[in-house]
């Protein structure tokens, strides 16, 4: 709600709660200050009374006498509904029955006073010895009391409204807690799949008396361990850092395999700068390897592509091998990350704005495509 939709009178709720600071992802300064809204609202507001209604006395004829008697009036409402907001305050989070029965009865009693008053301060500076009665009297209280009740019902308004959005906000911030603590644990799984498969071609180097390529693995493997640790398990890198990432994981698997290990990147310099979640693409790599490349004595070739389309980004991992589409759906059972893994991924880190498919050519060969929302790490400058 703008401020400029709110009544010159309308107050907010005063005595906002300190205990808890919410998460917001439409934050709106005016309000986060609740008491200092309200006293700009409400002094704001009387002040516009008292300069309309003074123009009005002025614009009538009414002498210098209805100023003094605009101002008892406009002192009077100010502290009125200041006592009332403080009711109000307490009202507003308790049963809907006992909220309307004891506002309504509030504002017939603030009403009754408020006219009260006026209708004495009438007499007093404006006709001094008259006696209003009658129509008079009750003419003063409809005013007073529409007035009333359109003070209380902007009140109320304003109110739910902050109460909604403090609701809100909470949801929010515990949905994306929710989104980090699942994305946390799908990444986790990654590091112990792959920590598993590296330490057991280790030992095979180990067992085969090729000491030299074991250290050299094992350098490796501790510069690709320091990247996974270095970096959230929930942020996302750019698509350089992450092919610069596949490019590491892949010199410790080219150690193993030498010349049946293919691999090449094709890289469009405009996605460079895009970001995704953090070794997204290293489990199809990894499991093009075990799929494609081990199984032939051939080995096969990896290419890994990243293009950018308008607002989108493309990726697609693919392989030389047999095909058999089979096999990625095992390996993905029989460990518990794979597809799925990457599949759950996408959908926390962009619902259903992503797509993911698989493709197994006939004549051999198995394609991942990938494509995502092109966002940059550091927003472009405006040319």
């Amino acid at each position: 709600m703008s401020t400029s939709a709110v009544s010159a009178t309308a107050p907010v709720q005063r005595g906002a709660e300190k205990s808890w600071k919410p998460f917001r992802l439409r934050q709106q300064p005016f309000f986060e200050d609740k008491n200092r809204a309200f006293w700009i609202l409400q002094s704001c507001g009387w002040a516009g009374y008292f300069i309309l209604r003074t123009l009005s006395g002025i614009a009538n004829q009414m002498g210098w006498s209805f100023v003094l008697h605009t101002a008892l009036l406009t002192a009077t409402g100010y502290s009125i509904t200041l006592l009332m907001g403080a009711v109000f305050r307490r009202l507003i989070r308790v049963r809907p029955l006992v909220t309307w029965v004891t506002s309504i009865a509030l504002v017939v009693l603030a009403a009754a006073i408020f006219s009260a008053i006026e209708t004495w301060s009438f007499a007093t500076f404006i006709s001094p010895g008259s006696t209003p009665e009658g129509i008079q009297f009750l003419g003063a209280i409809l005013l007073t009391f529409s007035l009333l009740v359109a003070w209380s019902a902007l009140y109320y308004s304003i109110n739910y409204y902050l109460l909604l959005e403090e609701q809100s906000d909470r949801l929010l911030f515990l949905e994306n807690t929710a989104s980090s603590a699942t994305l946390a644990m799908l990444r986790y799984q990654l590091n112990p799949h792959f920590l598993f498969n590296t330490l057991n071609s280790i030992s095979t180097l180990v067992l085969l008396k090729q000491t030299d390529q074991a250290n050299a693995m094992l350098s490796r493997l501790s510069s690709f361990l320091r990247y996974t640790l270095v970096n959230e398990p929930t942020a996302q890198v750019t698509v350089a850092q992450e092919v610069e990432t596949l490019k590491l994981y892949l010199e410790i698997e080219k150690m193993r395999f030498e010349e049946r290990l293919r691999p090449s990147f094709e890289i469009d310099p405009a996605a460079s700068r895009a970001r995704l979640p953090s070794l997204l693409l290293q489990p199809l790599v990894e499991y093009a390897i075990k799929y494609a490349v081990t199984p032939q004595e051939e080995g096969a070739d990896i290419a890994v592509t990243a293009q950018r389309f308008g607002d989108r980004i493309r990726f697609v991992v693919a392989d030389t091998g047999p095909g058999a589409e089979d096999h990625w759906v095992r390996a993905q059972e029989s460990t518990g990350v794979g597809l799925a893994n990457i599949r759950d991924r996408l959908s926390q880190a962009y619902g259903a704005d992503h797509r993911f498919e698989t493709e197994s050519d006939a004549t051999g060969g198995f394609r991942v495509t990938i494509e995502i929302p092109f966002q940059l790490e550091v927003p472009e400058e405006p040319k």
